[in-house]
């Protein structure tokens, strides 16, 4: 079939349009990934003013009293890694200064004696029964906007996504894993 100047031209003027129209962006703002870490930024910054105003912690210092809270045996600083997606060199310095604090101590690993694990001292289990109800509310206030239908969707909408990576769900899980 041959071509005529006036097929030529509409694909030309075809073209030309394509090329006119913006290419398509991505929207951060409609970019699951991007809304999740904006929230949870957010989320854990409204929360930091429980124990850092009050208690001078940081986000990293809460995040591993927290994770030594909800455990029922000591753990490794790896383990607080990841289990609080934090780099470990931040997770590292907030145990030293939480040692230094006499928050936690190190006891011995008794599987592995050149392994030191990291437990919270009556001091630091004090203020973890102190802060935890506080957070807890504080949850509340931020999720208030939801109807505790919503909150159960939320809940079960996360879950699946946790589930969809692989990620441990419960407190339980993780210490039967002893690993994160």
């Amino acid at each position: 079939m041959a071509r005529t100047s006036s097929d030529i031209a509409l694909k030309a003027r075809t073209a030309d349009e394509a090329s006119a129209r913006p290419k398509p962006r991505l929207d951060l703002f409609k970019f699951v990934p991007f809304r999740l870490n904006r929230l949870a930024a957010e989320v854990s910054s409204a929360l930091s003013v429980e124990y850092q105003e009050r208690h001078g912690l940081d986000i990293p210092a809460w995040r591993v009293i927290a994770t030594l809270g909800f455990r029922n045996d000591a753990c490794s600083a790896q383990y607080i890694s990841q289990c609080t997606r934090t780099h470990k060199s931040t997770i590292s310095r907030a145990v030293t200064a939480l040692l230094r604090d006499g928050l936690i101590e190190r006891v011995e690993n008794e599987a592995d004696r050149r392994e030191f694990r990291l437990q919270l001292t009556r001091k630091g289990r004090a203020l973890y029964e102190e802060l935890f109800p506080q957070l807890l509310r504080r949850e509340d206030e931020i999720l208030a906007c939801l109807s505790a239908q919503e909150r159960k969707q939320l809940s079960a909408l996360l879950g699946k996504i946790e589930q969809s990576l692989d990620l441990i769900q419960t407190s339980e899980e993780a210490d039967a894993k002893q690993a994160y």
